[in-house]
């Protein structure tokens, strides 16, 4: 049990004093950093010609290493008290985010091996590697601050979501019947306008699709101008859900004196 406590504090993130878990850290993001490179440099078919045997030697050694990590998470992870059942809590444990996208990074080498799939399907399966870099998530504090940001505000991303899609179905339908007319090829439909729509909120323009008509052009300026305006909310949410998130860190990290139960960084 003595041991099985100590891996799980070595697979967890690490503590200020325990080296041997920082130096694990460090070890399996370097791993899931040339991972993520590795499948990058894949597509390019020289490289992939000339050093295909090294890419499939680096894929077999970082299989078995996220294998062995999976499984060892999946055994200590009755020693947290979220998940202290040995049974309901391993599968609770199984369906967690991070527990789910660990399991995602190392499927796609098992699948080919135990089931007959078409090439073309495993081909697709292969850029499932590229959710090892997700396992960054587990040792990054940025990375973790992020989530924390996201699922505070979750409510204000989904209102604002919302809000883009009424805008964007009213805008995509007002050119619709105002361009019709005049580019039935290029707004066929309001569907078909959407991809306007898109580009202008977005203020992106590609230039493939625009209005030519003088009440076109007149609402499309009046909709980038919108799209200016909403596409800022999420960056203004983020900002704020960072300020939240550091003050309410800058508060955890206060020493407090037991004796008194002040602040012991404050000046007296």
């Amino acid at each position: 049990m003595r041991n099985k406590r100590r891996i799980f504090e070595i697979l967890e993130i690490a503590g200020e004093d325990d080296r041997t878990s920082r130096i694990f850290d460090i070890f399996l993001m370097g791993l899931i950093a040339f991972n993520v490179l590795a499948v990058v440099l894949e597509t390019v078919e020289s490289l992939f010609t000339t050093y295909g045997h090294v890419f499939e030697a680096f894929e077999f050694i970082s299989i078995i290493v996220f294998s062995v990590e999976y499984v060892l998470r999946l055994w200590t992870c009755t020693e947290s008290q979220t998940f202290k059942n040995p049974v309901t809590g391993r599968i609770r444990f199984a369906l967690s985010p991070m527990a789910l996208i660990d399991i995602l990074a190392i499927l796609p080498f098992y699948l080919p091996v135990m089931l007959p799939l078409d090439p073309r399907f495993i081909r697709a399966l292969r850029l499932f590697r590229l959710f090892r870099l997700f396992k960054m998530g587990r040792y990054s504090e940025s990375l973790q601050t992020l989530g924390n940001v996201m699922k505070a505000k979750k409510e204000e991303f989904v209102v604002t979501i919302f809000v883009l899609f009424i805008l964007l179905v009213v805008a995509s339908s007002l050119i619709y019947f105002v361009e019709h007319d005049a580019q039935p090829e290029l707004f066929s439909s309001i569907p078909a306008a959407m991809w306007w729509g898109v580009a202008t909120l977005t203020t992106v323009g590609y230039g493939d699709v625009y209005p030519i008509t003088p009440l076109g052009k007149f609402l499309g300026a009046v909709i980038a101008l919108l799209g200016i305006g909403m596409f800022a909310l999420p960056a203004g949410i983020l900002a704020s859900g960072f300020a939240e998130e550091l003050q309410k860190k800058g508060r955890k990290e206060k020493k407090i004196c037991p004796h008194c139960g002040k602040d012991i960084d404050e000046p007296s």
